[in-house]
């Protein structure tokens, strides 16, 4: 990938950190959506690489912000208790994502898409699915659907957050366990990613330019998140999956 941050146009650089203040901004609010928001943002008017790129600096900082909020200790307690899904999620990611230049991701996008899209419509219209005991297998059997995806396309949170979400987690504790799961991803992402070719000394200030802009923005969203109580903030919650979703589905069908 032959890029360079000067090379960039300024109107470009302007539209980049306006996504990224935007992305910052639902995070902020519901604690993920940022990879969905930055790739489908930026590739909007750059290459697929370089939008890929272009989203790993911000994912990984934002994520350890949001993982340290209520401390060390409470991260850690979030990494035992979701080992499993860590795990599993963080293997599927690595061996995906050797496999974005030659692997087309249309119909596994459709296969994590639709379900989450059928999932969110029914929890919207009071028809909630809820895990009332998780166990082992299905843990591990959704950190496998987000690795695996989210190495191919950098998006992983549609999965985790429909698994968090149908366990009935509480607010605090769903941001944290999701800072947790995307910054520990994010850190295998960026690493598997320099063995795919994708992060580059070339692409990487283009990440980094992005990081700032994405604290900001997460920092307005927080501050309307803390005034949203659980009921709202699930629903918030289920419109950006929805959002999320469907999104993956159009990039399933268009290719």
């Amino acid at each position: 990938m032959d890029f360079l941050l000067p090379t960039l146009p300024f109107g470009v650089m302007i539209l980049s950190t306006l996504v990224a203040i935007l992305a910052g901004f639902i995070k902020g609010i519901v604690g993920f959506g940022m990879p969905m928001i930055l790739i489908s943002g930026l590739s909007s008017f750059l290459s697929p690489e370089l939008a890929l790129a272009g989203l790993m600096a911000p994912t990984l900082v934002t994520n350890v912000i949001q993982s340290l909020r209520q401390g060390y200790a409470a991260a850690w307690h979030s990494i035992i208790r979701f080992r499993r899904f860590m795990i599993a999620g963080g293997i599927c990611l690595v061996l995906s994502a050797q496999l974005v230049r030659v692997l087309p991701s249309d119909v596994l996008l459709l296969i994590i898409g639709v379900p989450v899209a059928l999932f969110s419509l029914l929890q919207l219209l009071g028809r909630p699915i809820k895990i009332s005991k998780p166990s082992p297998r299905g843990e591990i059997s959704v950190g496998i659907i987000a690795g695996a995806i989210g190495g191919v396309s950098g998006v992983w949170g549609p999965p985790t957050v429909t698994y968090l979400t149908a366990l009935g987690t509480e607010k605090t504790e769903q941001m944290r366990v999701q800072g947790v799961i995307y910054g520990l991803g994010a850190i295998v992402l960026v690493l598997s990613h320099i063995g795919s070719g994708v992060v580059t000394v070339s692409s990487a200030p283009f990440s980094l330019m992005l990081v700032l802009p994405a604290i900001a923005g997460m920092w307005l969203g927080g501050q309307l998140s803390e005034r949203i109580d659980q009921n709202r903030f699930r629903q918030a919650t289920l419109l950006v999956l929805l959002f999320a979703s469907a999104n993956l589905i159009r990039r399933g069908l268009m290719g």
